[in-house]
């Protein structure tokens, strides 16, 4: 089952996605305070499983990635880049799959 990690950065608080098997999936913005990266975190749960929120895209040196974006067009998470169309589709999926009931830590 995934996770939701909460971490505290130098310049505020962000989230990573994790996979059961401990790779990050998609990771936040920096926000400010924790109540922001929380309500974050359950606009990601409520977005995953609705595929047109997914915007594919490619990184400025070619490689296949994707924001996940809220209703209001947002980006409320960005993937990792990816080695293949094929690999960034099994991300989405694995964001699908594992955010709607992924639990929240704090490292």
């Amino acid at each position: 089952m995934g996770k939701f990690v909460i971490k505290t950065t130098a310049t505020g608080i962000k989230f990573d996605l994790k996979a059961g098997n401990g790779q990050v999936i998609l990771t936040s913005e920096v926000y400010t305070t924790k109540a922001a990266c929380q309500n974050g975190i359950e606009s990601v749960k409520k977005n995953a499983p609705e595929d047109a929120r997914y915007e594919r895209k490619e990184s400025t040196n070619g490689k296949p990635m994707f924001n996940l974006k809220a209703t209001n067009g947002q980006v409320i998470g960005t993937s990792e880049l990816y080695e293949s169309t094929a690999a960034r589709e099994n991300g989405i999926e694995s964001v699908k799959k594992n955010a709607p009931d992924a639990e929240i830590v704090e490292e």
